[in-house]
């Protein structure tokens, strides 16, 4: 009786000093609240809105659909999150969206498998927001 106490003990611990954006998770829908960027390759396939210090950014204009990428949680090659803004959507920003580099940022959309890490595909400056 006595371990099943510290068992509960622990696991109520645990949920106490979870982040309260991943607690407010919304069953296999969207999560509301956000998601620190180091988290967000737990929620494959779920809309979030991820947040962090854009480490890095590039923009590939000679790429196909000229992406801009903003790496998050560590600088490409090591990054583990990145946002893409395809350059169709460019337009949609007050200043270059690479100018984001040290800020703190909040994207949000669908989260999605790519090349092995998680991606956010921003769809123009409503999804995303700088603290």
């Amino acid at each position: 009786m006595r371990h099943r106490c510290r068992l509960a003990t622990a696991a109520l611990a645990g949920l106490l000093l979870a982040p309260t954006s991943v607690l407010a998770q919304a069953g296999a829908g969207a999560i509301r609240g956000e998601l620190p960027a180091v988290q967000a390759g737990e929620f494959i396939g779920r809309t979030a809105t991820v947040c962090g210090v854009v480490d890095g950014t590039r923009f590939a204009e000679t790429t196909e659909g000229q992406p801009t990428f903003l790496f998050m949680a560590g600088n490409f090659p090591a990054h583990r999150f990145s946002a893409r803004i395809w350059g169709r959507d460019r337009g949609d920003f007050a200043t270059p969206p690479e100018q984001l580099a040290g800020k703190t940022v909040c994207v949000t959309g669908e989260i999605r498998n790519a090349n092995g890490r998680p991606e956010i595909v921003v769809r123009g400056a409503r999804n995303l927001r700088v603290r």
